[in-house]
């Protein structure tokens, strides 16, 4: 297993995460998963085990359960173990219980931290943009929870490129510590993320942790143009999310990834799990399983090698249009871009070669 520095921090993580969506399937989350204690446990320990040291979780996820039965499968491995979790979700009618506000903040430390039965976050993400709270008081509450030995690093999740950018840039500025991470959802099948939020991460020197790379479920290799979500997943379940925007393409992209995964004797998810751990700017992928059968094989994926062609597939099947202003840099000033940026406006540009454009 590889370790990479998270963004600027001195915060070492392994490319490997283990999600904790399916740690309960309680309040709300029944779609989700759900499992005993025991094999919680034996989650943990297999991560530790293959050099995974990067733990995700979040007060939303079974409104607090999930967070508990991570708490529990710690037991005395703290030490070895990078722990992360979020707020910033409503959980209750109090209306002081949302957002990225301080009073939010603060009370969420607490009670994370005593489901977790840990002294402190190695890191802790805002959940979703807070546009009704300034910015100023969120970056000051989180540095405080810094200075108090709560948090040793803060992060961000789901936010927008200018988000990020006005985040980063009121902590620089103000002397004060900047996101060490931001957590986003990306996809070979949804790659909205490489317009700005990947090279954004890497300019600004925050890390890039991906949740939900197999799409909720999606990328399962169990849903196809003639297989409906089965029973007992979470797409079967009446899941929500994601957002789907091309269903013909996500079906194209699962028949190449059933054919390039019996090419190598493997399953979709680790085509696809292969395909993003060699990403540009991908800096931990976050990974969920509902048993032990799906992790041991989501972490044999690690040993996965595509060759060049395979990633040509898959990059230029789903490969994101070449929308303004990218369209217009790649086109115009591809010698003044910066490195995390040229291969997405080197993938426009032969996107716009390709594709007609007389009138």
């Amino acid at each position: 297993m590889d370790y990479t520095l998270l963004g600027d921090s001195g915060l070492n993580v392994s490319k490997y995460a283990l999600g904790t969506i399916p740690f309960s399937g309680t309040n709300g989350f029944e779609a989700a998963g759900g499992m005993s204690q025991e094999t919680a446990d034996e989650m943990v320990d297999y991560a530790l085990d293959q050099g995974i040291n990067h733990f995700d979780t979040a007060n939303l996820y079974a409104m607090g359960d999930a967070e508990k039965v991570l708490g529990r499968a710690i037991r005395d491995k703290r030490r070895e173990m990078t722990i992360a979790s979020k707020t910033g979700f409503r959980l209750s009618d109090n209306p002081n219980d949302v957002g990225a506000t301080r009073i939010n903040i603060e009370a969420s430390i607490d009670r994370t931290l005593q489901r977790l039965n840990t002294d402190y976050l190695d890191l802790y993400y805002i959940h979703t943009w807070d546009g009704q709270v300034p910015v100023a008081e969120t970056v000051q509450a989180m540095n405080d929870l810094i200075r108090k030995g709560k948090v040793r690093h803060w992060g961000v999740s789901n936010y927008s490129g200018w988000q990020l950018g006005k985040t980063h840039t009121y902590a620089a500025e103000n002397g004060l510590i900047p996101p060490a991470a931001h957590q986003l959802y990306y996809t070979p099948e949804a790659r909205e993320a490489e317009y700005e939020l990947l090279p954004a991460g890497r300019e600004l020197g925050i890390g890039n942790t991906i949740w939900s790379p197999l799409g909720e479920g999606l990328l399962t290799g169990k849903i196809s143009r003639d297989e409906k979500a089965p029973p007992g997943t979470r797409q079967g379940e009446g899941w929500a999310e994601p957002y789907i925007k091309d269903k013909a393409l996500l079906f194209d992209l699962v028949d190449l990834l059933k054919d390039i995964a019996a090419r190598h004797n493997a399953t979709v998810p680790q085509v696809v799990l292969a395909w993003m751990r060699e990403r540009p700017n991908v800096d931990s992928v976050i990974i969920g399983a509902r048993n032990m059968e799906q992790w041991r094989e989501n972490v044999a994926s690690y040993n996965l090698e595509l060759n060049d062609e395979e990633v040509t597939q898959i990059n230029d099947l789903t490969a994101p249009d070449a929308i303004y202003p990218f369209w217009h840099r790649a086109m115009n000033s591809m010698e003044r871009a910066s490195d995390p940026e040229k291969v997405y406006l080197e993938s426009y540009n032969e996107i716009m070669e390709n594709k007609d454009q007389e009138i």
